[in-house]
């Protein structure tokens, strides 16, 4: 019994080098992450309440002057203003001021600053407001479509789709840190994504024996005393 308790511990030791690190990592990104709620993370408390409404595909002949096939419309408000955003079939949009009922230009620099700036709750002055084609979306952002960019004195990004002019995310510093956290606790720091794959199924596999093995020690260790 004494043999195999040291050999049991051998193991546990050379399992306990192996994933002390990705442990700790896991249970430090883990406590880092649950220490606020998940809507503060979001940035769901720092935005104004948006209006919208949707109407049938029966009720859009309104939106039929363009010739296009129509497959949806919504009234949102934007900035200071209640704005038609009507869908078609090609999967084209078109904005419409809700109150003159005429098309909109496309979204400029100032447009999106004005939408960010009604949004956004904090009394934070605007830096700069950057255009970014779908192909070079910004890394936070994580969706491949035109926007605009606006990012606030206190660090926070907004960013605005650029053809209908909603808001596609807000970005705080403490989610850029989140984000951080979770690429590390899923071991994927390049997209943040993957929570399948080979270094982080391998860890979690090791982490599991050794643990198992620790469990199993105790009950040897208590037999060697007794034996003893």
């Amino acid at each position: 019994m004494t043999v195999k308790h040291h050999k049991l511990m051998r193991w546990h030791v050379w399992l306990g080098w192996l994933i002390g690190v990705p442990v700790i990592l896991w249970t430090a990104t883990g406590l880092f992450m649950v220490a606020r709620p998940i809507e503060q993370v979001r940035g769901t408390h720092l935005r104004a309440e948006v209006a919208e409404n949707s109407i049938a595909h029966d009720n859009i002949t309104m939106f039929a002057d363009t010739g296009k096939a129509v497959s949806g419309a919504r009234l949102i408000s934007q900035g200071s203003g209640m704005v038609w955003i009507v869908t078609h079939d090609d999967g084209g949009t078109v904005r419409y001021d809700a109150a003159t009922g005429r098309p909109l230009a496309k979204l400029d620099a100032k447009a999106a600053g004005v939408m960010a700036d009604a949004l956004y709750l904090p009394d934070e002055n605007i830096e700069q407001v950057r255009y970014y084609a779908a192909d070079k979306a910004p890394f936070d952002l994580r969706r491949k479509t035109p926007s605009w960019q606006v990012h606030f004195a206190d660090g926070t990004n907004i960013y605005i789709d650029a053809l209908t002019g909603e808001t596609l995310a807000v970005r705080t510093r403490f989610w850029r840190a989140f984000d951080f956290m979770w690429g590390l606790h899923i071991m994927d720091l390049q997209t943040r994504e993957d929570t399948s794959h080979p270094i982080l199924i391998g860890s979690a596999a090791i982490a599991l024996i050794g643990s198992i093995l620790g469990f199993v020690m105790l009950f040897t260790r208590r037999r060697r005393r007794t034996t003893s």
